[in-house]
């Protein structure tokens, strides 16, 4: 998992929440950081999770320059916004830039693990 936010506590938290899952998790800390990690490593990582509130780039950005990848250099990533932006407007501002799943901040470790599972193809909901 590649996961992609500024904050140290918001970063410290996912790594421990899925490591203790048994994910192997990649912290980077700016856009820039996250297309390199994509583009230098193409196929290591099953997931990307982005803080959508960013300096410098955002992680609508962030998206946007990884929907923009070719598939084999990890353009079609399953990816999930993380961030404290809650509104419906937001939620559906990031799906539409490119996220499929939005999870908000404070994050609960049931739904961190769900969303998680669900988009690297763990379970299926048959709801």
């Amino acid at each position: 998992i590649l996961a992609v936010d500024d904050q140290v506590d918001s970063r410290d938290l996912i790594r421990w929440m899925l490591e203790d899952f048994g994910a192997e998790v990649v912290i980077v800390t700016s856009a820039r950081e996250a297309i390199a990690a994509l583009t230098e490593s193409p196929g290591k990582y099953d997931l990307l999770l982005a803080d959508i509130g960013m300096p410098d780039e955002d992680g609508i950005s962030l998206i946007r320059q990884v929907r923009a990848l070719e598939p084999e250099a990890g353009g079609q990533i399953p990816a999930a916004a993380i961030t404290a932006y809650v509104t419906e407007q937001e939620r559906q501002r990031a799906i539409d830039a490119g996220f499929q799943m939005h999870l908000a901040k404070p994050i609960e470790l049931t739904e961190l693990v769900f969303m998680v599972a669900n988009l690297i193809g763990r379970i299926t909901d048959n709801s």
